[in-house]
């Protein structure tokens, strides 16, 4: 028995030496905790965020700076703030994630924040497009967009082409709230005037009786911003059917409204509408070419890529970035000062990290909707370049 002991002290003393020479493997590894949508009116999003982030992965494989990544995926179920809050306390604690990820809606992304913040983890939004966002923790950086960042864009191209009477419909949230704002801020700085608003329940689908208010209104054109799904082929069915095209009112939206990925579902009845946008699967670049083809190969024909595909895309390439800087170090400061000011190729064109911000500064494109080759698409015509969001 004693000499058991002794080899059992002696094994013991060997495995200690073991763990001080070769720390635990969980050192040697980062852990990213990705919360997302996968199922419920918004299961599109999480999808292709989630398609996106696994694209750049198996492109750029699983390993940066010596660190093995390791991505944790869970399942936010659609707009519930306290289930995202409790998955990312769960792998906070639990999983002993380094970084959170993901966020495909506002009131999640928000819910997790102060989290970010009390653990000190860096917080990568790959679409929740509210401005106030990055400022509710200094470990956020976003890499999709703001609403105001491309609405804003918008109002002056209705100055610019002369429609002084606009109506504008957006989903209660914050999302359409800061759209609506941006373009009245901007619309009105010109000299005009809108003729009425109405803001719609996120999840509405019947649009009859604001169409009619719309109608009655008599605009020239109307500026839209519901999120991109069921509600937003509703209104279009709906424009059509209650006469605002023949009646010459003109329709003016966000990205969301021309979503790729919704196109066909959209049908004939999208081509002609005017959308302003930071990603089109038809955006001409041989990044872009390439991006699209790989995203064919890894996941078929039947879904798109679109706007949300990229945030993924680019939020992994920001990690990947920033971990590449500090060594792997996933200490949340040194990520958050990494990624400030970052500067890469995105396949939506060139991209900047607000180093104040931290929120993206990108190109914003004019697109028209066409039938190409057969294929419903968002032809870019015109652009601003560098774009801030200026809802800070």
């Amino acid at each position: 028995m004693n000499k058991f002991l002794q080899r059992l002290s002696a094994a013991t003393a060997v495995l200690a030496m073991a763990l001080a020479v070769h720390p635990a493997v969980a050192e040697e590894v980062v852990k990213i905790g990705v919360i997302l949508p996968l199922t419920g009116p918004f299961a599109d999003y999480g999808e292709e965020i989630g398609n996106g982030l696994k694209l750049y992965m198996k492109q750029n494989g699983d390993t940066v700076a010596g660190k093995k990544i390791s991505v944790v995926i869970r399942d936010s179920t659609g707009i519930a703030p306290e289930v995202a809050k409790r998955l990312a306390q769960e792998m906070l604690v639990q999983d002993k994630v380094d970084i959170l990820a993901g966020f495909g809606l506002t009131p999640n992304a928000l819910a997790v924040a102060p989290l970010a913040t009390q653990a000190k983890k860096l917080m990568v939004i790959m679409n929740a497009a509210t401005s106030v966002i990055t400022t509710k923790s200094p470990y956020i950086v976003r890499l999709s967009h703001t609403l105001p960042q491309i609405s804003a864009p918008m109002a002056n191209y209705a100055v610019k082409h002369g429609f002084k009477k606009v109506y504008t419909l957006v989903a209660d949230y914050g999302p359409g709230i800061d759209s609506e704002l941006a373009f009245k801020k901007a619309f009105e700085a010109s000299g005009n005037q809108l003729v009425g608003s109405v803001r719609v329940p996120v999840s509405n689908v019947d649009f009859a009786p604001y169409i009619q208010r719309i109608k009655d209104a008599a605009p020239q054109a109307i500026f839209l911003f519901l999120p991109p799904g069921n509600a937003t082929v509703a209104f279009l069915k709906a424009y059509k059917e209650r006469g605002l095209e023949k009646a010459g009112i003109t329709l003016l939206a966000t990205v969301d409204f021309a979503d790729d990925n919704m196109m066909d579902a959209l049908g004939s009845s999208v081509i002609g509408v005017v959308t302003t946008g930071h990603y089109s699967e038809a955006h001409d670049s041989p990044m872009n070419k390439a991006y699209v083809k790989a995203y064919a190969e890894a996941y078929g024909t039947k879904i798109r890529p679109n706007f949300m595909s990229v945030g993924g895309y680019d939020g992994m390439a920001t990690i990947y970035a920033a971990l590449k800087k500090t060594n792997g170090d996933a200490d949340g400061d040194k990520l958050i000062a990494a990624v400030k000011g970052l500067q890469f190729e995105s396949p939506r064109g060139p991209v900047m990290i607000d180093p104040e911000t931290r929120d993206i500064i990108q190109t914003v494109y004019f697109r028209r909707a066409e039938e190409k080759n057969g294929k419903l698409v968002n032809i870019e015509f015109d652009q601003v370049k560098n774009v801030k969001d200026p809802g800070k």
